[in-house]
């Protein structure tokens, strides 16, 4: 027999388990996008507990997809190289010799990276670019600085998401793995937020969820860089609808923009959830997919029923 600890463990994991159980039935066989960035790409504990969250979502009959970015990787080759890292509106300023560096590191080095990382447990993960089989096409755009229009070079705008690969992959039981990097509308390659990237291809694949794991819990109320302090004593928000995170845009941080901006394209284009998730937190996919709690912050459609505006009881 058990000593009463070892039954109390026991009993605990059982009903974990059985906590999970609603939500692998609810999810099983929806698509599933997980931008991957920030601190869960760069703390070799967190990148392993990553990649055996995908696994695991995989196993349980869901169908993952992760769109990755590689900012500190990108800016640790350029100061390899003697290349000045520029930044314009939060967007890095992309010289055509410098996306020859994005391209190689997010397609060449950071892709190969996650693949190999999620293939340690099956033969799951091929790695693609946004350029593949014009998966991603975008516009070149230009950053507002001062209310003006600056020119930052090789940047795009994704304008059309052409899913072709990446449902083949999906059907056969695949995890495909695609770097933010996408073919211009008129020619050459153009760098893309991997935010926007995941919320456009969220909403071409269908996807039941969107999940963007950042460096922080979630998005706080009266978050901005003059409010940092407070902010940081308060709690996140644990669910907003669309209209309600549009009123709060404007005062949002230069990193959390383009991460809530994603967060309403997806919504807005038919995704049921999207969730800004604390990617330095091990597992935290796992605990927002399969816990009644959940965690983060959770973008919901206005027009989603009272009964059913939250995954989770504490949503």
């Amino acid at each position: 027999m058990k000593s009463g600890a070892e039954g109390n463990e026991a009993e605990h994991k059982a009903a974990v388990l059985i906590e999970a159980l609603p939500w692998l039935e609810r999810f099983h066989g929806q698509t599933v996008v997980l931008k991957y960035g920030g601190n869960a790409m760069t703390n070799d504990g967190l990148r392993r507990s990553f990649a055996e969250d995908v696994v695991f979502l995989r196993y349980a009959g869901l169908r993952p997809v992760v769109v990755h970015g590689g900012g500190p990787q990108i800016s640790a080759q350029l100061d390899r190289l003697g290349m000045q890292s520029t930044f314009r509106a939060g967007l890095r300023v992309t010289t055509p010799e410098t996306m020859d560096v994005v391209r190689m590191v997010l397609t060449g080095q950071v892709n190969r990276e996650i693949v190999g990382l999620i293939n340690e447990h099956g033969p799951f993960a091929v790695g693609i670019s946004g350029e593949d089989a014009n998966l991603l096409t975008a516009r070149r755009v230009q950053a507002e600085v001062g209310g003006e229009l600056v020119d930052i070079g090789e940047v795009g705008e994704v304008e059309a998401v052409n899913p072709g690969a990446v449902s083949a992959l999906l059907a056969d039981g695949r995890i495909p793995v695609i770097s933010s990097v996408a073919r211009g509308t008129g020619s050459g390659v153009l760098n893309v937020n991997a935010d926007t990237a995941a919320a456009a291809i969220a909403v071409a694949l269908g996807a039941a969820k969107l999940v963007l794991l950042t460096d922080v819990a979630g998005l706080y109320p009266r978050w901005s860089g003059a409010d940092a302090a407070s902010a940081v004593q308060a709690r996140p928000i644990s669910q907003l609808t669309a209209a309600e995170l549009v009123a709060l845009m404007p005062g949002l941080s230069d990193g959390m923009i383009p991460k809530m901006a994603a967060c309403l394209t997806a919504v807005r284009g038919g995704v049921p959830r999207a969730h800004v998730l604390d990617g330095r937190l091990p597992h935290a996919i796992l605990l927002e997919i399969f816990t009644d709690s959940g965690i983060g912050t959770m973008v919901v459609p206005d027009t989603a029923p009272a009964a059913e505006g939250a995954d989770h009881v504490s949503h």
